[in-house]
């Protein structure tokens, strides 16, 4: 589609990225030296993707061992840090051993990227879709639509996809593998937050294990019509706020109009059926109501772009080190199923004695692009892998390489693939990512953070 007559503004820049998740708002920080111009654009009205519109707990800083160890740094830390200093984290453990997790408030993320993005220079446009891309080569140009001027163009040098669904890959022609295509895709959520939680009554009753009981007994029964017999409730920042991952919506395509619009609706379904059973069901939540949904449901896996390197369960399972690796991983594999019976749907599968491995430079590289890096959930994966390295932590240090590395490319005038991994993995070690998994136990107590 041609564009050309439509366009209402032309905008041009050095390092454009798209979408402003963990991975994308990371690398529009490590890019911003000060040597180029960088733009971020992103869909909402908001920073922090998944972590701002879904969750609230940052997953991957630790490995899950009894020997825990601190293994992602730099950018991401400092984020972490910000939110420390104002009162906005704790630390606590996975309901199912995924390890350690930085519990924030997501409302206050949403500034902290805000104000980060202002004090390093970069440049953002919110509620900005990306519709088509109509040039690729040395400069890129990215066509997005505003609802209130219409559609504008962005022309880029580099280009960093950070769109959770490969959004710009797709306009491309850069090649991909749809989720579901060779195993089912992981299962959506829509996640929700309840208030006036009496969280001592509901711990001296059981806690975790007395809501795991409840839940299957109503399954069996069908005392309530819950969609599946285990879920995860937690404490929030927030006084008397708990947080869920326990809706669980399949056999729907997030990429398809009417796929996404059912899972919405089925997911916001779910979510009230819980409250029914919560308020009824379980010791310090009788008078507890829904206060908020996610903005969308969260979607786990779509496009998984081919890159130079496609990391595999093998890699993550063999603790394999790489000489070109950018970010460790220690997290298990984490996936999401559907199930027939109700029973644990979830699949995990751990790195073997609490080990970490690495991720190397190429599953951030597209094959057949000579201008751009992808980040985040879209990244060069298997179906496996993809389900370890998902995680918060590790979706900013890919953020954090694409960033450093464009801005290496642009400084030395090489395509992403022929960026000199030394100076990379120095220039990442300057800003503190960690690349060799340290020796230091972490402290992973509930106010622990500041001590790593």
């Amino acid at each position: 589609m041609h564009f050309t007559s439509k366009i209402t503004k032309n905008y041009t820049t050095d390092i454009l990225i798209i979408g402003s998740g963990s991975a994308g708002s990371t690398a529009a920080i490590a890019a911003s030296s000060g040597k180029f111009k960088v733009t971020l654009v992103e869909r909402y009205g908001f920073p922090g993707g998944t972590s701002t519109q879904m969750l609230d707990t940052f997953y991957g800083f630790f490995t899950p061992s009894d020997n825990p160890k601190k293994i992602v740094g730099g950018i991401p830390d400092k984020i972490v840090d910000t939110l420390n200093r104002s009162g906005d984290i704790f630390l606590r453990p996975n309901t199912y051993g995924a390890g350690t997790g930085v519990n924030y408030n997501p409302e206050k993320l949403k500034q902290v990227w805000d104000n980060l993005f202002m004090e390093s220079g970069v440049e953002v446009f919110y509620h900005s879709t990306l519709v088509g891309v109509e040039g690729v080569g040395e400069t890129s140009i990215c066509i997005f639509f505003h609802k209130g001027m219409g559609f504008f163009s962005i022309s880029a040098r580099r280009i960093i996809d950070a769109s959770g669904d490969a959004d710009y890959c797709h306009w491309a022609d850069i090649p991909y593998e749809l989720a579901g295509e060779k195993e089912p895709a992981q299962s959506m959520t829509t996640t929700f937050r309840m208030s006036n939680v009496e969280h001592q009554v509901y711990e001296a009753a059981g806690g975790k294990k007395m809501l795991k009981e409840k839940m299957a007994t109503a399954y069996d029964k069908g005392s309530h019509p819950l969609p599946r017999k285990e879920g995860s409730a937690h404490e929030m920042c927030q006084p008397k706020c708990i947080s869920t991952v326990a809706v669980k919506v399949v056999d729907l395509d997030p990429l398809d109009v009417e796929g996404i619009t059912k899972a919405e609706i089925e997911g916001r379904k779910q979510a009230f059926i819980f409250e029914d059973f919560f308020r009824a069901e379980v010791p310090g939540y009788e008078n507890a109501k829904i206060i908020g949904l996610s903005h969308q449901i969260g979607v786990r896996e779509t496009r998984r772009v081919f890159g130079e390197y496609r990391l595999t369960k093998a890699d993550c399972m063999s603790a394999k080190m790489f000489d070109n690796q950018i970010f460790l991983c220690g997290a298990p594999i984490e996936d999401h199923r559907k199930s027939d019976d109700g029973t644990s749907e979830t699949f995990w599968q751990y790195v073997p004695d609490g080990g970490t491995y690495g991720v190397p430079y190429g599953t951030i590289v597209p094959k057949e692009s000579t201008n751009t890096w992808v980040v985040g959930r879209c990244f060069s994966a298997t179906h496996d892998a993809h389900a370890s390295c998902r995680s918060m932590a590790q979706t900013m240090s890919m953020g954090q390489a694409a960033g450093a590395a464009a801005v290496l490319s642009l400084s030395f005038d090489q395509e992403p693939k022929h960026v000199e991994i030394p100076k990379l993995q120095d220039s990442l070690i300057e800003l503190g990512a960690v690349l060799e998994t340290p020796s230091k136990i972490a402290d992973i107590s509930r106010n622990g953070w500041a001590k790593n």
